[in-house]
């Protein structure tokens, strides 16, 4: 059931949200243990990647795997287990098959023997659309709130 929920925005309905719950869930495990191409596999085949915290935007599947890949490299040569924390997700319904998804995503460093850190805290923001009977992410957005939002 679907109606019109807080300031206006179209409900989505309980099976949707727990749907969106369990894509960002999954996709957080999956770059965290290093399986690159199932976390690519939750953008669209040209899904995009655009944050300030790397110099180009990433997109397409093969690209979107590669960063995945290195990213987990990284934090294994470091010695360091990454986990990224997604809270706070907000999702509306931008058209028929297509919702704008909102969170806060913070990122943990944890020294294998030693302490955790704080790495950034972000929002996100994502175009996602279903294909078939998945949810995808289309395009994500990510701002860094240790850097000033564009005027």
């Amino acid at each position: 059931m679907t109606g019109t929920g807080i300031n206006g925005a179209a409900d989505i309905g309980a099976a949707a949200f727990v749907e969106i719950y369990q894509l960002y869930g999954r996709q957080s495990h999956l770059i965290d243990e290093g399986s690159a191409a199932a976390w690519a596999a939750t953008f669209t085949a040209e899904g995009e990647f655009h944050s300030p915290s790397y110099p180009e935007p990433v997109v397409g599947r093969v690209a979107l795997t590669e960063f995945a890949n290195g990213f987990f490299a990284n934090a294994s040569v470091a010695g360091e287990a990454n986990r990224h924390v997604l809270t706070n997700i907000v999702v509306d319904r931008a058209g028929e098959d297509e919702l704008e998804v909102r969170a806060y995503l913070q990122i943990v460093a944890t020294r294998i023997g030693g302490e955790s850190r704080l790495v950034r805290f972000t929002t996100v923001t994502d175009r996602v659309v279903r294909e078939g009977e998945q949810w995808r992410i289309a395009r994500r957005t990510v701002h860094r709130d240790d850097q000033s939002r564009p005027a």
